[in-house]
């Protein structure tokens, strides 16, 4: 067992804050202009919308708590304690800056150089992996729904249920945090209530898992959320579907907010985003490419209907959750900078792909 209170494990704390912040500022200097999860190129006029994005270098994946180094100096962490990928993620999110109205900037993000390409689909492969996407989509999914009569065939949950949008004179609601609340009525909450009411309306039976995992306590939000769809899973057997609804946030190293918006029908809508996970971190999970072709099936319905809809998908190391059912999704609804009437319109449309998708397999 560790003592932390010697003199000998503060000199090596010390030492190990110190190279830290020393690689944190080498790595800030050489950067450029950062998001997490995209590169923003520096001399784009406001309002305009960039065609191509870069995933960021392995190095530059400090922001929002993509370095897993970073995270855990700022946490007060060790070598010995390294964080996961989720942890990662929620460390950065904790970490938000307001967010201002005139420090908010629109921008359509779509696949090109630096993502892998194939067939309308794009995808940023955020692992050491090699995806063929041809191969991939060829291969499939073994989804299979039972009737809509037997019970709920998906269920809509939120790890991070406080995740919030930007607030305008329209949506007061009161913040617990940055970007986040626990008033279901304007947090990502509301977002899945959304999807829940389409896939309804499409004749498939959801159940919506409004528990808060991540308030008081934000750290350890994915092992309480895994809790609880275990006993969903177990109370409910004809669930096939997990869809744990977020929202992402995507900060500019100048402090820019950057919102991932699209026009339908002249509405502004927030784009989707799917993130599939993987066993590159050394989990067990033989069966992620299936989640894969999945997303991809979804993404290419929901850009068949309405383009630019989707962002690029993001493939990880981590699982996410994801190996406990077939059919299990992380989806992205626009980002902190994003009003919730622009998530809201974002997730109908998303609902109303996936939909179409699910139906396809009911009965498989």
């Amino acid at each position: 067992m560790k003592t932390r209170g010697s003199k000998k494990g503060t000199v090596r704390s010390l030492r190990r804050a110190m190279a830290c912040i020393l690689a944190i500022l080498g790595v800030w200097m050489a950067a450029g202009p950062v998001l997490a999860g995209q590169w923003i190129p520096p001399a784009e006029p406001a309002g305009e919308t960039q065609e191509e994005d870069r995933p960021v270098p392995l190095l530059y994946r400090f922001l929002l708590g993509e370095s897993a180094l970073f995270a855990q100096w700022a946490r007060g962490g060790t070598e010995e304690e390294p964080l996961s990928p989720e942890e990662a993620d929620e460390a950065g999110e904790q970490n938000l800056a307001a967010v201002t109205p005139d420090n908010i900037r629109e921008k359509t993000i779509t696949g090109g150089s630096g993502y892998l390409n194939s067939g309308g689909i794009a995808l940023l492969n955020r692992t050491e992996k090699t995806v063929d996407l041809e191969g991939v989509a060829a291969a499939g999914t073994s989804l299979s729904f039972g009737p809509a009569a037997e019970g709920p065939q998906v269920l809509i949950m939120h790890t991070h249920g406080t995740e919030s949008f930007a607030r305008d004179g329209t949506e007061p609601y009161t913040e617990t945090g940055t970007a986040h609340t626990t008033d279901t009525s304007y947090n990502i909450i509301r977002v899945g209530e959304e999807i829940a009411r389409i896939f309804e309306e499409m004749g498939i039976s959801v159940l919506h898992d409004t528990e808060i995992y991540d308030y008081p306590a934000y750290n350890g939000a994915y092992d309480r959320s895994r809790a609880g769809i275990e006993a969903i899973l177990e109370k409910y057997p004809t669930i096939r579907m997990v869809l744990d609804v977020h929202r992402d946030a995507l900060v500019g190293e100048d402090g820019t907010i950057y919102k991932p918006v699209v026009q339908v029908d002249g509405t502004k809508t927030a784009q989707v985003m799917l993130l599939v996970g993987t066993d590159d971190g050394g989990a067990v999970f033989p069966d992620w490419t299936e989640h894969l072709a999945l997303a991809m099936e979804i993404q290419a319905q929901m850009n068949s209907l309405w383009p630019g809809l989707a962002r690029p998908i993001t493939l990880r190391t981590a699982r996410f959750n994801q190996q406990l059912t077939k059919g299990s999704l992380l989806v992205e609804v626009g980002s902190h900078g994003n009003t919730l009437e622009e998530a809201v319109n974002g997730a109908r449309l998303f609902a109303r792909a996936a939909g179409m998708v699910i139906n396809k397999y009911e009965g498989n």
